[in-house]
């Protein structure tokens, strides 16, 4: 199976980005499951009900989000009757609604297995343990058993924290991602077990920021240890990022992993070459 995971969504730059590439890669890559982390697509913090159908409209087939995940009120309700919507297993919010764990069809009788996990490690919030909140989850849904793939988003600060989940979970996932920093790490690997991992996809967005956010105002910051104004996303070209994996369908084991980082400003990466369509003719 081809699997493509797309790091945090920042702004309408990141939105841009999904909505005028994702049908692209989709095509060029004959992809069969995309999943996108949407935490910071509505003005860099959450997500709304409407940007959340324009990122599935491009071609996700399901949504993560992260500690941002209620930020947008209206996203409790939406998050409760969209199963493609995916919040975090331990987020430490009482009846949190929606799932944080799902089994999508991906298609040919093919089952992918999608959750996502609050790291606890410099988080400015107390959230529960992650390894807890995930181990029921996989031992109920073994790749190459009962879904054909399975992929868990883990939304950390800490490095470590999100490498010791992807050694924790080898050989009993498909794919370990770590989102949250907005930094794409170059560790990405096939783990010894067989789970594909990196420590962080990226962002999606405008990389001539401070993580996604224009430059004046966190420079200030740090400069001054004083604020002036409120952060705003970028607004410069995007690049998507994310990686990319291919997995074995019967042990749901990967076979071949890819950083990916689609137009923008970095360095160009992916299973292949494609030419993407210049957004400045794309109706955002």
């Amino acid at each position: 199976m081809k699997l493509l995971f797309l790091g945090d969504v920042m702004g309408r730059a990141g939105r841009n980005a999904i909505t005028g590439w994702l049908p692209v890669l989709r095509a060029a890559w004959a992809l069969d499951f995309v999943v996108v982390n949407g935490e910071n697509a509505t003005g860099g913090a959450g997500l709304s009900p409407d940007h959340a159908k324009a990122l599935l409209a491009a071609g996700a087939d399901c949504v993560t989000l992260g500690d941002h995940a209620f930020d947008q009120r209206t996203m409790r309700e939406f998050c409760a009757q969209e199963p493609r919507i995916i919040r975090p297993l331990n987020i430490a919010k009482a009846g949190a609604p929606g799932h944080g764990a799902h089994v999508f069809d991906a298609g040919r009788g093919r089952r992918v297995l999608v959750a996502q996990a609050l790291g606890q490690v410099f988080m400015k919030q107390p959230y529960s343990d992650p390894f807890s909140a995930v181990e029921p989850v996989l031992r109920a849904h073994p790749p190459g058993g009962r879904v054909q793939a399975s992929l868990i988003d883990i939304h950390c600060e800490a490095t470590s924290e999100k490498t010791a989940m992807g050694h924790w979970c080898d050989g009993r996932a498909s794919v370990v991602v770590g989102t949250h920093t907005h930094i794409p790490t170059a560790d990405a690997q096939i783990l010894p077990a067989g789970t594909a991992y990196q420590s962080d996809a990226g962002m999606s967005g405008d990389y001539d920021s401070v993580i996604g956010m224009k430059k004046d105002e966190p420079m200030r910051r740090f400069i001054t240890g004083m604020a002036r104004a409120r952060f705003e996303p970028a607004m410069g070209a995007p690049t998507l990022c994310g990686l990319y994996v291919e997995t074995d369908d019967a042990t749901g084991r990967a076979t071949r992993v890819e950083m990916v980082r689609a137009g923008g400003r970095l360095a160009q990466s992916g299973p292949a070459p494609v030419d993407l369509p210049d957004l400045r003719r794309t109706d955002a």
